[in-house]
């Protein structure tokens, strides 16, 4: 029976118990989520994106830090996490298994004991080097690591000599010969390109050049180059990653070299960059940022291009209409010099095909780098393909910080190419055995 005064309020019935009952627990579950909320955001936006999903071996409690990452828990007793992540090309979620933490130090311990009793390269085909090569292919896109992580992995490889993989090699020569042909299709010729064609260029689609007699006269007559028809080639990249290299010497010794942009080549970079060149790409640009057009005075690029000897020029002529007129004056010119140098242009489809190609393996961007055309055109005319200067990190495996070139340090223009992920996918390749990536300083 509850107690009432005379204006017959409830002082302390039924209803006023319950209401102090409910402020109590409210006042408990707040002083809960103070003290415990910031875990439990935490660990709930971990657990949106597992989807609700744990494996095996969650044995202990598990700590997040700041970012959402895992931290080990004071017992240091072992976890696995799954995580779920969205590719952009596919509808559905694909899973990474992200190893145990105790696995994680494990597999440290064991990559400093092997550079620890390393005393020599290693076998391509030891137990070894098969793990440390699995240990690149498991990481299946370049998001799935962070880049320090990716980095131990590359140097750790290094005490592994490199060998071409034949079969591995064969396979993708065939799937670019398939899509791409680069015996019969990556110049321009009057063989692929009759006079009267009208050509379609390679970005604006919508603009046809007309091959008229002039401009076939400019065409070779075929491809100078058969299907592997050297033995070693070298392609050479302009990063700052072969700067105090000294693979100058190394780079020579190859049957054929390829580079882009006609990069400087004399004086104090020849040690590290070798002086051989057969060919050279030269993008338009560079003709009309340093060189006016070749509108005026044509005789400060011809000096430049005399440092490359007898090599070919290569150029993207129909790449869009604006590089058409800049690089035929490139032909011209070399012409009127009477120089025995080959001008060459790319065949719109060839690069087309290309940028289609490598756009399945994940390198999708606006322009495809000229390194990787050259080391695509290397891996159909090539036995074996070796790679130096090219690398896209601000950091060497090392982590010391380098120039973005070997000669300076000018950045490209953001979101062009997708430099990263197609020197991720030269790693890949290297790990295959299909061509040869040189990062370290040559002996």
């Amino acid at each position: 029976m509850g107690y009432s005064d005379p204006s017959g309020r409830d002082l302390l019935g039924n209803r006023s118990l319950c209401f102090i009952f409910i402020c109590a627990f409210g006042v408990v579950t707040l002083l809960q989520q103070i003290l415990y909320g910031k875990n439990y955001i935490k660990s709930g936006q971990q657990f949106s994106r597992l989807k609700g999903d744990e494996t095996t071996n969650w044995t202990g409690p598990v700590n997040f830090s700041d970012d959402g990452s895992l931290k080990p828990a004071r017992n240091g007793k072992k976890r696995c996490v799954r995580q779920n992540f969205q590719r952009e090309s596919e509808s559905e979620s694909s899973v990474i298994i992200t190893p145990c933490l105790a696995d994680i130090q494990k597999k440290k311990k064991r990559n400093q004991r092997y550079l620890e009793m390393y005393d020599g390269p290693y076998d391509f085909n030891s137990t070894t080097c098969k793990e440390l090569r699995q240990e690149i292919m498991d990481v299946k896109f370049l998001s799935m690591v962070k880049t320090a992580e990716l980095f131990d992995r590359w140097r750790n490889l290094q005490i592994c000599k490199w060998e071409l993989n034949k079969a591995e090699a064969n396979a993708f020569k065939s799937s670019l010969s398939r899509c791409c042909n680069a015996p019969s299709f990556l110049f321009t010729t009057k063989r692929n390109t009759p006079s009267g064609t009208k050509l379609r260029y390679e970005v604006d689609t919508s603009g046809i050049l007309h091959i008229s007699s002039e401009i076939f006269k400019m065409f070779p007559d075929d491809m100078p180059y058969s299907k592997s028809q050297f033995k070693k080639c070298a392609v050479i990249g302009n990063g700052g990653i072969i700067k105090n290299s000294k693979c100058g010497k190394e780079i020579d010794s190859a049957d054929f070299v390829f580079r882009c942009n006609i990069p400087p080549i004399s004086g104090k970079y020849a040690e590290d960059v070798g002086y051989k060149t057969d060919i050279v790409t030269i993008n338009p640009s560079i003709i009309t940022e340093r060189f006016q057009k070749l509108e005026k005075w044509r005789k400060p690029f011809y000096e430049v291009l005399q440092n490359y000897e007898n090599s070919s020029v290569v150029l993207p002529a129909f790449y869009n209409t604006r590089n058409t007129d800049v690089s035929f004056r490139v032909k011209y010119m070399v012409d009127d010099f009477d120089s025995q140098k080959g001008v060459y242009f790319f065949h719109p489809q060839y690069l087309l095909n290309v940028q289609r190609f490598w756009s399945l393996q994940g390198v999708r961007a606006k322009r495809l780098s000229s390194g990787l055309m050259l080391v695509t055109a290397a891996m159909e005319l090539c036995e074996e393909v070796h790679l130096y200067g090219f690398w896209a990190f601000p950091m060497n495996p090392a982590g010391i910080f380098i120039t973005h070139h070997y000669y300076d340090n000018v950045k490209p223009r953001p979101g062009f190419h997708a430099m990263p992920h197609e020197i991720f996918n030269f790693l890949h390749m290297h790990s295959r055995g299909i061509l040869q990536v040189h990062t370290s300083p040559c002996r």
